[in-house]
């Protein structure tokens, strides 16, 4: 079977990737949730005018340098003052107080001077100085958290804040991961002669959670087909809408995993695409449940999962951003031409003196190698059949998660 392009395979994992139904959650659990719906603020924030500092709610015309004013009260946040000001007269005001009428001006505490129940102003004030206006943040209706939004930190304080005790947002996608190997072993674990540590589920279940997936570790099925096809069918009997298998996707004797599929009533798209590293990545679906065969090398693992895993949970998320950012920089270490296979090249990241990014590929490119993974910020995509470049030559990157 001819290589597939990996613009081919990408829109083949993405098609009818439709965003899940709707859940309601209340804004504990909301975190990298993304929004269903529009959401407008339920209240106007601050709803009335409210002092920006500790000081003196003031009538600006009376405030002038040297003015004496007769202090009839004090606010406080939460206790707004239920008298109105009058020419000459202030009132005590703290840090979120609400103005009292007839004041439309704060004079900080520390450019008056008090005197019992007197105060002398240091320095004059003017219209509105120190006051927050009503709705200066926003207002009852505005639509400030959009459908497809993914909520982060500062989104759940603006949810709260516009009076949202829960938000609609998308369910999200289950991926179940299962790895494949007699070799592999657990880290702390004793390793017998031939055996290596299983590192790739530890990546990849970050990077689903990251995503906004809920990731379900199948653990490591053995080298038989009956092993690997139970864990085929425990992830349909979970309900996953993924299902990442890594290793065993190889032609070998013990690469069984794209026969266990095709037993198991998997539609298989493709099994080999033009892409360095994972040439041997799967793709398929078993019902409404897609999978998803990644190389068993830790580096193909991961840079197959960031390609085509992270825009297929945001699409099941109901993302409004799925496609990965590409950018434009400059190399930092001249390349050899590239083969028939697109190329992405762990590479550091340094900021050139215009500002533009410099991409230094890093070293030996194995896709065993996970030192330089995890030393990686960016990889240089190199298309196809792509010349030599020179140190200084411009390039494509894709950012890596921090």
């Amino acid at each position: 079977m001819a290589l597939m392009p990996v613009a081919d395979a990408y829109a083949a994992v993405l098609k009818d990737a439709a965003p899940l139904p709707e859940e309601t959650v209340i804004l504990n659990d909301a975190h990298h949730r993304t929004l269903s719906r529009d959401i407008a603020a339920l209240r106007t924030q601050p709803p009335a005018a409210m002092s920006a500092m500790d000081g003196y709610a003031v009538r600006s015309a009376d405030a002038m340098l040297g003015a004496r004013l007769n202090v009839i009260g004090e606010v406080a946040a939460g206790r707004p003052f239920e008298k109105s000001l009058s020419p000459g007269q202030a009132a005590r005001i703290f840090t979120g107080g609400v103005i009292p009428d007839g004041a439309d001006a704060v004079v900080i505490q520390e450019d008056v001077t008090r005197d019992g129940d007197i105060i002398i102003v240091n320095e004059a004030s003017t219209l509105g100085k120190n006051i927050r206006a009503a709705g200066i943040d926003f207002k009852q209706g505005d639509v400030l958290l959009q459908r497809g939004s993914l909520l982060n930190d500062r989104a759940l304080a603006l949810a709260a804040g516009m009076n949202h005790p829960q938000l609609p947002v998308h369910r999200r996608p289950k991926v179940a991961i299962l790895a494949t190997g007699d070799e592999l072993v657990a880290p702390g674990a004793p390793l017998a002669p031939g055996q290596i540590v299983y590192s790739n589920v530890f990546a990849l279940n970050a990077l689903v959670r990251s995503e906004g997936g809920e990731a379900i570790d199948l653990g490591v099925a053995r080298d038989t087909m009956e092993s690997t096809s139970a864990g085929i069918r425990r992830a349909r009997e979970l309900g996953a809408e993924v299902l990442i298998t890594t290793g065993g996707a190889s032609v070998g004797d013990h690469d069984l995993v794209q026969a266990a599929l095709k037993a198991e009533g998997v539609n298989m798209a493709f099994w080999k695409i033009a892409l360095r590293p994972g040439k041997p990545m799967m793709h398929g679906r078993l019902g409404p449940m897609r999978v998803l065969g990644l190389p068993g090398n830790p580096v193909s693992s991961y840079i197959c999962a960031f390609l085509f895993l992270v825009p297929l949970i945001r699409a099941l998320s109901g993302r409004t951003q799925i496609d990965h950012i590409f950018e434009h920089a400059v190399l930092g270490r001249e390349l050899a031409a590239n083969d028939q296979r697109q190329d992405y090249l762990r590479a550091r990241l340094t900021t050139g003196a215009d500002g533009i990014p410099v991409a230094a590929s890093i070293g030996a490119q194995d896709s065993s190698l996970v030192a330089n993974l995890a030393a990686a910020d960016a990889l240089i995509v190199r298309p196809p059949f792509a010349p030599a470049a020179p140190v200084g030559a411009r390039c494509t990157i894709l950012r890596l998660p921090s």
